[in-house]
């Protein structure tokens, strides 16, 4: 087998690290330029999301992906395909998924048919094309489908002995010229002077997949200006509504659900396959458009979006980025507020809901959002909360605090200055670096990892566990922190809960700088029930 990259490191053939690798460039990409492919959004309804959905549709097949561990290009291909149908948002990125989608087809039918790589690298692209223009009940041209198959047709032209970089680079090309050719076909698009959306989204794929290929990232073009977007001016008259749901289905049901769809409204789209569809439309009828999936099979994960109203609260949302953390305590929550967070107060053994939690969301007021649990047990509701902004245009994500001193190491690193990718994984460092625990009092009898407790005594708990039992606040936090030093540190946290007092915390911060010299102890007054302290190591 020939080695996929040659001396110059340039890849020969597209293996399975070379799709993980796309992945990653064309996440990179896209999150680079969403705000430009967003600005050009015009068609079909100027909502100003296409950059966004294509965004967070190519992150959830990069994610399923990335947790799959497959080996071979074709199931890597395949997982990242069944990946992108899942996560797939609004028009452009159920297109989207479908251009993978057959991309992996003619994988699957590669084996069977024995092709060559030429003949492979020609079906590839001819296929993505012609399922998209499938999938869509009435195509238009000037269009991501038009830009995906300029790029077809250019590739058919290249004969046997082509190099894979001569492909892709071929198509990124031809791609980029359709893409200014939009503009022609599209009135739309004349009128409001810029380049379709979706096609822009594609270009910047495939420029990915040049890099991914020859190594070197080519000039993207200059970024479009912002269109001051008036949805009354660009408005082409279709529903009031998007309708999205997945559905269980046989093929031939799905093929009769696209006709009925396009009865009730447009921007019909309907992919898939093997008894799985993602279904899209723009209409006035929400019940007719979900009954007639009803009718074609099993309708769930439904989502109705009012375009108008989206569109309008997307433009009046400033571009920025905001942390949005869990507090259970006034103390902790001041400290937050302080550092700029939005703060989500938790109410005593209650967990914020997740209506709480977008409540937070929103108040922030801005498009790009990092939320914090602070807790185990709130990562769920804050996962929850996010899945529901992401479908409001926003772009979301949680870093898995699970204490307080966590959420504050995490927000200590946030730079809204960065990239949101680069913002997450500086506060997951930070977030992952801290070791936690805490001093809880008994209220019942109970068997611990540590042994029998009785009530009153009092816990010393490290990551959830309990680990020590014994008399005194001070003299149990000394044994935890020792716990927690054990494989070094240079910083010790110390948040007070409203159960504990000065001198408490006087005499364990005493205890800590005596027994770990050099190391620098902060006390923070939390004001958090049920816990007198919470201690954390950096």
């Amino acid at each position: 087998m020939k080695e996929p990259l040659d001396a110059a490191g340039v890849r020969q053939r597209l293996d399975a690290s070379g799709v993980r690798r796309w992945a990653e460039l064309g996440l990179d990409a896209l999150g680079r330029h969403r705000g430009e492919i967003d600005a050009l959004n015009v068609f079909p309804v100027p909502d100003g999301d296409t950059g966004t959905n294509m965004f967070l549709t190519f992150e959830a097949a990069a994610a399923a992906l990335a947790e799959s561990g497959t080996a071979s290009v074709r199931e890597s291909v395949g997982t990242f395909a069944h990946g992108a149908l899942l996560g797939a948002r609004g028009n452009s990125g159920i297109i989207l998924s479908q251009l993978v989608q057959g991309v992996a087809e003619t994988l699957v039918s590669a084996r069977e048919q024995a092709l060559g790589e030429h003949e492979l690298m020609v079906t590839a692209f001819r296929r993505a094309a012609d399922s998209a223009y499938a999938a869509v009940a009435s195509p238009r041209e000037g269009t991501v489908l038009s830009v995906a198959r300029a790029a077809a047709d250019a590739v058919a032209t290249l004969g046997p002995g082509t190099s894979l970089a001569g492909f892709v680079t071929t198509a990124a090309d031809a791609a980029t010229e359709a893409l200014a050719r939009t503009p022609e076909q599209l009135d739309v698009l004349r009128r409001a002077g810029v380049v379709d959306a979706g096609g822009r989204g594609l270009v910047v794929l495939l420029e990915a997949l040049v890099e991914t290929v020859t190594g070197v990232r080519r000039d993207p073009g200059p970024l479009a200006p912002p269109v001051p977007l008036d949805v009354d001016a660009f408005d082409e008259g279709g529903g009031a509504y998007e309708v999205m749901y997945l559905l269980d289905a046989e093929d031939a049901a799905a093929h009769v659900l696209r006709a009925a769809l396009a009865e009730l409204g447009d921007s019909v789209v309907v992919v898939g396959g093997s008894g799985l569809w993602n279904v899209h439309v723009h209409t006035d009828d929400i019940g007719a458009s979900i009954e007639a999936g009803v009718v074609a099979g099993r309708p769930h994960r439904i989502r109705v979006t009012d375009l108008r109203e989206e569109a309008a609260a997307r433009r009046a949302r400033p571009h920025g980025r905001a942390v949005v953390a869990v507090a259970h305590g006034a103390g902790t929550a001041a400290l937050l507020e302080a550092a700029g967070a939005v703060v989500v107060r938790a109410t005593p053994r209650v967990a914020p809901s997740t209506a709480e939690m977008l409540d937070g969301v929103r108040r922030a007021g801005v498009d790009e959002l990092v939320l914090l649990p602070s807790e185990s047990d709130i990562r769920a509701v804050a996962e929850a909360a996010a899945e529901q902004a992401r479908g409001e245009g926003m772009r979301v994500a949680v870093v898995a605090t699970r204490s307080i001193v966590q959420t504050l190491a995490a927000v200590a690193v946030h730079d809204p200055g960065t990239r949101i990718e680069d913002d997450v994984v500086a506060m997951t460092r930070a977030a992952t670096a801290t070791r936690y625990g805490g001093i809880s009092i008994a209220s019942r009898q109970a068997v611990t990892s540590a042994g029998l407790c009785e009530v009153g005594d009092v816990l010393g708990i490290v990551e959830g566990d309990v680990v020590e039992i014994g008399d005194t606040v001070p003299d149990v936090a000394a044994r935890v922190l020792g716990r927690l030093m054990s494989t070094g540190g240079e910083l010790v946290t110390v948040v007070r809960g409203s159960e504990a007092d000065d001198g408490v915390t006087d005499a364990v911060a005493r205890r800590a700088r005596r027994d770990h010299p050099g190391v620098e102890v902060v006390v923070y007054d939390g004001g958090q029930p049920f816990w007198p302290l919470i201690l954390g190591v950096e």
